[in-house]
């Protein structure tokens, strides 16, 4: 192990050790036990629920980016939720829906790798975008008088830019931690691949992968932690205020439903991953280890969307504008 270790991270010898174990290893994923006729239902449902992912985040991305008035915080912050949604899903969706066409439920390990490296991704960005939002709203409620002060477009630019650092270090660490494996098994007990599923693959011990993963689980908790914290505080102040309360049911719920349904839907996967039994029932472990592909990049628009009244009146008017140019073009044709 130590000389392997060795040849790995000397300077000539690192790419030709990943390119060692990547060149021929093949991942076979696990695959749907269905006949092809329930195949073709599921690859046009799931095809349809993809294009409603793409078709609502996008349309709220492109309100706020055309939008001036969108042009805070609390709404950038939410563009770059959206944002996070259409990336992690495309990490997912394509390949799924490939497998489902071709029945054929293989990846190269590079592709592996790519894939872990969009989901795993996609899962700690969220985390911490739903903590810098929770944040904005700790402010705009408890410190409404400094709000501006604090919340300024270059702090903005700042939270956003530190969210997707923090992404791409932990990211990068935990994959290059798994490519240093030698591996003995090719098959992943899921329909995509994670950096788990790699891991308890390996010929040789893990103790460093293991660690590692459970500071990024620490990580997280303390992430959730603070959201729990904000809240806490919010709730505090909106019991003193009527006005407080209003602004709560509009900008604060919307998230606080959010964060509940990606925590407990990464939570399982976490923990059914590591410990979970093979009694537990295929297709509901199956959807629940989907949900945070599925759930939140199609919830998050729509909820958004519908109670954050400022949102919802400008993608009514984007949609609306069309027609009432098509309408006065008519007119004046007459």
């Amino acid at each position: 192990m130590f000389s392997f270790l060795k040849n790995c991270f000397s300077p000539t010898g690192f790419i030709h050790c990943m390119d060692n174990i990547s060149i021929n290893m093949i991942f076979t994923l696990s695959s749907l036990k269905e006949s092809k006729a329930n195949k073709y239902i599921y690859f046009v449902f799931i095809l349809f629920v993809y294009f409603l992912i793409i078709l609502f985040n996008l349309t709220l991305i492109v309100t706020i980016i055309l939008e001036r008035a969108l042009h805070e915080p609390m709404y950038i912050f939410l563009c770059n939720l959206c944002f996070n949604g259409l990336y992690g899903t495309a990490g997912f969706y394509p390949k799924f829906l490939s497998d489902l066409i071709n029945d054929n439920y293989l990846i190269s390990y590079n592709g592996c790798v790519l894939q872990i490296f969009v989901i795993y991704g996609y899962v700690m960005c969220e985390f911490a975008t739903l903590m810098i939002m929770a944040y904005d709203r700790f402010v705009a409620i408890c410190k409404p008088l400094n709000y501006h002060a604090i919340m300024t477009l270059t702090n903005t630019g700042r939270l956003i830019l530190s969210s997707w650092l923090f992404t791409l270090t932990t990211v990068i660490t935990a994959i290059t931690l798994t490519r240093r494996l030698e591996l003995c098994g090719s098959h992943i007990d899921k329909y995509y691949c994670d950096n788990w599923s790699v891991v308890k693959l390996s010929c040789v011990p893990t103790t460093i992968n293991n660690v590692f993963g459970y500071i990024l689980i620490l990580s997280l908790i303390a992430h959730a932690v603070f959201i729990l914290f904000s809240y806490m505080k919010l709730i505090n102040a909106c019991i003193k205020s009527q006005e407080n309360k209003k602004i709560f049911m509009k900008t604060c719920l919307p998230h606080l439903l959010s964060l509940i349904n990606f925590t407990v839907a990464i939570l399982f996967d976490t923990l059914f991953s590591r410990y979970g039994s093979r009694d537990f029932p295929q297709s509901i472990r199956d959807f629940l280890q989907l949900e945070f592909l599925i759930i939140p990049p199609l919830l998050n628009p729509i909820i958004y969307g519908l109670k954050l009244t400022e949102v919802r009146k400008r993608v009514f008017k984007k949609c609306k504008e069309p027609k009432i140019k098509d309408c006065r073009l008519h007119r004046r044709k007459r």
